[in-house]
């Protein structure tokens, strides 16, 4: 029920220095989602595998007061993340760490403070391992998503869970300058996300990116995970990285 939801904090998901920012949920723009069709007994042991498929294409982002995580689009050093993740870097640039623990430094090549998203480049790289990108449409409720990240500065982290529900809206303000942000149709899943996870990959069980996951709901003075995570739409985050990059 979205009055639930009210009683709710949404709170962007970056790990910050003193705390994180917290906002209310959309309340009115709650929406239910469309249950899957069918069910399928899961092999927990696939998992592992889709895992490490998807671990070279995530890495850690330190932005000095925010830390977070990214998606690598190309082998030459692109990454998506979120832009509260690095919106206040200084000279508008951060460090990355890689899955195998090479470093690099990147510049913000663009943001999209509307949607709460950024690209990186990483300067002096290639042969990245780029992340594939599924169609966040076929998203059904009920369908298995791993999330990849650096909660809590914890490197390399997968959780598991599901797909709770579709079409969820957010709205908020932003880290840098009070700027507002607005993210439709986001994914809420119950898989494990906390602060340092924002700007890391959601994926399906066939290690495809579906949602880039952003914040958190949190209850009273809890700032950690409760089971209600949200992640931008991988449609919505693949056109606007697209825009990004060719500008």
């Amino acid at each position: 029920m979205a009055g639930g939801f009210a009683a709710m904090l949404l709170a962007l998901c970056a790990g910050l220095t003193g705390g994180y920012l917290a906002h209310r949920l959309d309340e009115a723009a709650l929406s239910p989602g469309r249950l899957g069709a069918s069910a399928t007994v899961l092999d927990r042991s696939t998992l592992a595998g889709v895992a490490a498929a998807v671990q070279p294409s995530v890495v850690s982002i330190d932005a000095g007061s925010a830390e977070g995580s990214g998606i690598i689009l190309s082998s030459n050093g692109y990454v998506l993340t979120n832009n509260h993740v690095v919106s206040t870097a200084r000279d508008r640039t951060v460090q990355l760490t890689f899955a195998g623990g090479r470093t690099a430094s990147a510049g913000i090549v663009g943001a999209d403070i509307a949607h709460d998203l950024a690209v990186v480049r990483a300067n002096g790289v290639s042969g990245l391992s780029a992340a594939a990108f599924g169609d966040s449409r076929r998203v059904q409720v009920g369908d298995t998503v791993l999330a990849l990240g650096s909660p809590l500065g914890l490197q390399g982290t997968v959780t598991a869970g599901i797909v709770s529900a579709l079409h969820r809206d957010l709205r908020g303000a932003g880290r840098a300058n009070g700027s507002s942000f607005s993210i439709t149709d986001a994914i809420q899943t119950d898989a494990a996300i906390n602060p340092g996870n924002s700007g890391g990959a959601l994926v399906d069980s066939a290690g495809r990116v579906v949602g880039i996951n952003t914040a958190i709901a949190t209850a009273g003075q809890g700032q950690g995970n409760i089971g209600v995570g949200f992640a931008i739409p991988s449609n919505t985050a693949k056109q606007v990285a697209d825009r990004l990059m060719g500008s």
